[in-house]
């Protein structure tokens, strides 16, 4: 089912490790209004009502809450849709709304707040809780912040949170990100997202940051998580539903700048990264998909979620195009399984799972290699 994404290109500082387009500035108003204007041009394009709706960034918790559910007003009116938490009406229900926060930014205000506008999902931004790394990253909060920040959440009623951490940089030992996974535990969220901090390795480094992936499985695995994408775990019944439908190739709209959009089928469209312009014209673009480009993209998607990637799912031409030999080979190098309809990454080699989708795409002519 459909999504909505709005983005908020706000921060109050920029954190090392960060490709995404934000800018530390807080003229918030003329932007929110562009934000408006989009949401009632764009409804509708969405013939079916959406069902989760995401507030990302950049910082969200930055705003004043008044403007964000400013937003989230106009969403309701714009697609006839009930967030969750609110009153109940005629709309369609939408039956997750996720809001990003930096742990600083949590306050008893902000918290209840948010519930009163009908976000029942925090993902907080936390990445460690060793100061001394948060502050390496530029991170505005302390390991302290975090968990006052969950501990404020839980007293305002949310029962679902999800914490951010990351590994693999220079100078993280297997014993420091130990302490930080389980600090995280400690504080019982519902979800857990760990990211592998981008760049190039020095000698041994690869296999540090494969060690500590190992070392994160473990440990979410013996504390009840659930691992269901490459990043991502969740106690049972709570995986992300909208970035679930990102891997599915469900159809999303996004709003803001930067933001983009899908048709659930071959059309992909963005807007202007750029916030000025944005509010001026919100320029973008779009392209549409090549028959190549949309296995390649199903491939590259499914087999990034611990299930797998359904052959049913695939046409009789996109089942043609996959080299029966590439498959057959990566299934006896433990790379692949092949069972019941499904093409999966078995769950310890998820952390070369770039390496082998590559392999899988249609024309690939390099079998065998076995770097990232």
């Amino acid at each position: 089912m459909p999504g909505l994404y709005v983005h908020f290109p706000f921060c109050a500082s920029k954190c090392s490790y960060c490709d995404f387009y934000a800018r530390v500035r807080r003229d918030w108003n003329p932007y929110v209004e562009a934000l408006l204007q989009e949401i009632r041009d764009r409804a509708a394009t969405l013939s079916v009502p959406p069902t989760t709706l995401y507030f990302g960034g950049g910082t969200p918790s930055l705003l004043p809450p008044a403007l964000l559910a400013r937003v989230a007003d106009a969403i309701c009116d714009a697609f006839c849709v009930t967030l969750p938490s609110c009153p109940a009406s005629t709309g369609h229900l939408i039956t997750e709304f996720t809001v990003e926060v930096n742990p600083d930014d949590v306050r008893p205000a902000l918290a209840d707040a948010l519930r009163a506008m009908g976000v029942n999902r925090v993902s907080m931004g936390v990445q460690s809780f060793h100061d001394a790394q948060l502050r390496w990253m530029r991170r505005r909060h302390t390991a302290a912040q975090a968990e006052a920040a969950c501990a404020t959440l839980r007293r305002a009623g949310f029962d679902n949170l999800s914490l951010d951490l990351i590994f693999g940089f220079v100078g993280l030992s297997d014993a420091d990100w130990l302490v930080s996974v389980d600090r995280a535990l400690a504080l019982q969220p519902e979800h857990i997202s760990c990211y592998q901090m981008m760049g190039r390795w020095a000698d041994g480094e690869e296999e540090r940051c494969r060690r500590q992936y190992v070392l994160l499985q473990e440990r979410l695995s013996a504390a009840g998580f659930e691992q269901y994408e490459i990043s991502n775990y969740a106690r049972p019944g709570f995986a992300s539903r909208h970035n679930s439908a990102y891997w599915s190739r469900e159809p999303y709209l996004g709003f803001g700048a930067g933001a983009h959009s899908f048709d659930g089928d071959r059309r992909r469209s963005w807007n202007t990264p750029d916030i000025d312009a944005y509010v001026g014209k919100r320029p973008g673009g779009s392209e549409t998909l090549s028959d190549r480009e949309v296995l390649e993209e199903k491939l590259m998607l499914g087999l990034r979620t611990v299930r797998g990637l359904s052959l049913a799912s695939l046409s009789d031409a996109e089942r043609a195009a996959l080299k029966k030999t590439t498959l057959e080979e990566l299934s006896r190098a433990g790379k692949l399984v092949v069972s019941d309809n499904y093409i999966r990454i078995p769950k310890e080699e998820l952390f070369v799972s770039d390496w082998i989708i590559s392999q899988v795409f249609p024309g690939n002519s390099e079998p065998g290699r076995s770097s990232r």
